[in-house]
């Protein structure tokens, strides 16, 4: 089943125990290094592509923007994200807002 089957699980961003203002609360907002989990659907399994820094603030490695991710998933649906591209007022758009690369080492 998960040959035919892509499974996602994201979260908005990660808890930390300091904060990012200096206000000592502990509410600390890590969105420059969060976690996603895929499964099946043409993803390699026991992969793990990236890290954080050691204190999980920020990516430091395999760094993916929301457009990678985006085109990364439209890809494994069988979906190339360029061809949905349109032209409107001048302007190119797409679902990856004209960017987004496919993250090929996730790939089966």
């Amino acid at each position: 089943m998960l040959n035919d089957t892509l499974i996602i699980w994201g979260g908005e961003f990660g808890r930390g125990p300091h904060d990012d203002k200096g206000n000592g609360d502990g509410r600390g907002h890590h969105g420059r290094g969060y976690s996603m989990w895929m499964a099946g659907g043409g993803t390699k399994g026991g992969l793990r592509y990236g890290a954080t820094d050691e204190m999980g603030d920020e990516a430091a490695e395999g760094k993916m923007d929301t457009q990678d991710l985006l085109a990364t998933i439209l890809h494994l649906l069988g979906l190339d994200h360029e061809a949905l591209t349109y032209r409107y007022a001048g302007r190119d758009f797409r679902l990856t807002n004209v960017s987004g690369k496919v993250a090929r080492g996730i790939l089966a």
